[in-house]
């Protein structure tokens, strides 16, 4: 799998006088004045982020001013993975203690105080903390006062319920206030937080939450989408009943019914006025629980540490997307996305953070154009797809509505196509820095994305991450520029999951990073590393191609595929086994006013005109949708389990899916597919 050595066109270069007045560049002549070293180049500060980690991490601490209860006494005195190493058992819900990772030892801080300090009592009336946005158009605005006091009454509301430290909170919210407040809250008392979006089906929250024994469940009665209104109290009931350990259950009316028998309201929780109060606990004490997709199983319950999230979105946010006082924050993402988690981290820089609630394209694709341009926001943050539909739709944001605010566009979820940057320079701005990132919930960041200082090339992603020792490994393990491999970690972030909740001994967080390249974090995506120090992700690399031993990764057929104006969304799947080579379907979800022959006839000659004769598929079949997880990621494994003859149950939990009667339809066509690929026609 080698990449193309052509060096793209550059989009985007930072003037001088942005490359002065950035944060980095702030850090980057701090830390040369602590080290005595020369940093010329992003390059050398990477390089210097990434070999000499204690010094780096100590440094952000230092630069950002961490509010220490107890100061360490070591910032990393092991250098090792966490849990790449067999761990002596644990109790339930606490770290190994044979950790190999040791961040900040003996340290103590809490995370909601960092967020709640801001800029004190400076702020004027135009900088809210937080700006609350409904797809009806309604809106709330908190100072940070006004957060401080709403955090502060929610906390003492939950420690009437029996809330403690190291209790978890469990929520189904949408991305709205109460969301917010019940997690600075929780994260307040020292106890853990764990959120799903309100659309995600009973089975689905209860596969979650079940896992780490709640103490309290927030829930709302329902959520509005699209224009609609969806009631979940059949879903908080059921999930109430599921959870044995619970003291509490608070109803949050976003619908307007009453609290059910058994729970208490919202204004109930937060009757008594209180200022928040700040429970130190240890740099590697959990502050959240994310899960895994549960595409093939029970999703995996991921602990983040209260430190270790704190310094990483501290350097992303402030030093990465150059994020601070004065500028606005949007991200579209529901809670059951780690994309919340880090919008919320705008807190952290004293950014205005934007919680959109609703749906993207409602009334339609401008709709969040149009709040760009209403609240001045100076980070858009988006996904590929989203952007693809713009695309498609033939919008030209721009054009119609003033969004000179916007300094840089983020992209993640999957790879940004070159037609989504060409289209985001043409339609949005060609001043706009574009920064397609990657990262994922494993570790609650972008370890591969942008930069202030870097330019940005067309379809590839700017850079490695400070502190983010990513490298592309052959199957040996040998590193690889310019070539396709394994996206890998070779150095231990301070992001990195402290344990999986319930992994007493370790095996499972083992399992998942550490089982290909022992001591060495396999991320499980395909990446080619330029020798500009961009980036490129071409796909899980559980879900390669592989053509008469030709290897490629999912992203780089679907850069191809997803570029033709009668394509709206693909998915390919390779059957091909160790035994031998299988077949190579495409699946394609077609614009209404498309002809299907002649859209079949063009997606044959443009795969095999930019990719090679080998990736034109047996068969292209018109599908009504992609299979998705919940939190949007096309399911090419499990497809390719089914069509390797495993059963649907064994092969995909339906629970998991974004609409698991789609799926339905979806495996009647693949199975359909699969015989008539055998016989060499379409059926």
């Amino acid at each position: 799998m080698t990449g193309n050595d052509v060096v793209p066109e550059v989009l985007w270069t930072p003037t001088p006088e942005r490359v002065e007045r950035a944060a980095i560049t702030d850090f980057t002549a701090f830390v040369a004045d602590r080290t005595g070293r020369s940093f010329p180049d992003y390059a050398a500060l990477w390089d210097y982020s990434t070999n000499d980690p204690a010094d780096f991490w100590g440094a952000i601490a230092d630069y950002f001013q961490v509010r220490w209860h107890d100061r360490p006494t070591a910032v990393l005195p092991e250098a090792g993975m966490p849990g790449a190493r067999q761990a002596a058992p644990a109790e339930p819900g606490q770290a190994p203690a044979a950790r190999s990772a040791d961040w900040f030892r003996g340290g103590t801080l809490n995370y909601a105080e960092h967020a709640l300090a801001g800029a004190g009592d400076t702020e004027g009336p135009g900088d809210p903390a937080i700006i609350a946005v409904a797809e009806d158009g309604s809106e709330e605005m908190l100072t940070l006062a006004d957060l401080r006091q709403r955090v502060g009454a929610a906390q003492e509301g939950l420690r009437r319920l029996g809330v403690g430290q190291g209790d978890r909170v469990v929520a189904l919210v949408p991305n709205a206030v109460h969301a917010l407040v019940g997690f600075l809250a929780t994260a307040a008392l020292g106890a853990v937080w764990s959120s799903c979006s309100p659309d995600f089906g009973a089975p689905s929250v209860i596969d979650r939450f079940t896992q780490i024994s709640p103490t309290v469940l927030l829930a709302v009665d329902g959520y509005r989408y699209g224009g609609k209104a969806f009631p979940v109290g059949e879903t908080v009931a059921k999930l109430r009943d599921s959870l044995p350990s619970l003291a509490g259950a608070v109803h949050i009316p976003a619908l307007g019914t009453d609290a059910p028998d058994g729970m208490i309201g919202w204004d109930e929780l937060t009757a008594n006025p209180a200022e928040p109060a700040f429970t130190p606990v240890p740099f590697s004490a959990p502050l959240w629980v994310l899960y895994s997709s549960g595409t093939t199983g029970l999703p995996k319950p991921i602990v983040h540490s209260v430190g270790g999230i704190l310094v990483e979105h501290l350097k992303s946010l402030r030093l990465h997307w150059d994020l601070g006082p004065g500028d606005r924050f949007l991200w579209f993402t529901t809670t059951g996305w780690m994309m919340w988690n880090f919008l919320i981290g705008g807190l952290l820089v004293n950014a205005t953070v934007i919680l959109y609630d609703g749906s993207p394209g409602h009334p339609d694709l401008m709709a969040l154009w149009k709040l760009a341009e209403k609240h001045r926001v100076t980070l858009f943050g988006t996904s590929a797809p989203f952007v693809a539909a713009c695309q498609k739709a033939g919008l030209r944001p721009a054009a119609e509505l003033d969004l000179t605010s916007i300094g840089a566009i983020g992209s993640t979820g999957s790879p940004l196509s070159t037609s989504g940057f060409r289209w985001l320079a043409d339609e949005v701005g060609a001043d706009i820095q574009i920064a397609s990132f990657s990262g994922g919930t494993d570790v609650c960041t972008g370890v591969v994305g942008g930069a202030p200082t870097v330019p940005v090339w067309l379809g590839e992603i700017s850079c490695r991450a400070l502190g983010a020792k990513v490298e592309s490994f052959s199957p040996a393990g040998e590193p690889l520029i310019d070539e396709v491999g394994e996206l890998v970690i070779t150095a231990p972030m301070p992001s990195m999951p402290v344990f999986f909740w319930g992994d007493e001994d370790g095996t499972r967080l083992r399992d998942s990073y550490f089982a290909e390249y022992p001591g060495i974090w396999r991320h499980g995506d395909w990446i080619r590393i330029t020798g500009r120090g961009s980036c490129v992700i071409e796909g899980r690399s559980d879900a390669t191609l592989n053509r008469g031993g030709v290897r490629m990764g999912t992203a780089e057929f679907y850069r191809v595929v997803e570029s033709l104006p009668d394509v709206t969304d693909s998915l390919v799947v390779d059957t091909s086994t160790a035994a031998g080579e299988g077949d190579l379907l495409l699946f394609v979800v077609l614009t209404p006013d498309a002809d299907e022959a002649a859209a079949t006839a063009e997606l044959k000659k443009a795969i095999r005109r930019e990719l090679s004769p080998r990736h034109v598929p047996g068969v292209i079949v018109p599908v009504t949708a992609v299979p998705r997880t919940l939190n949007g990621k096309k399911c090419e494994v499990p497809v390719k389990r089914i069509l390797g003859g495993m059963a649907v149950d064994a092969a995909v939990s339906r629970d998991a899916l974004a609409d698991p009667d789609g799926f339905d339809e979806f495996l009647r066509v693949a199975a359909g597919s699969v015989t008539a690929a055998a016989g060499g026609a379409r059926p």
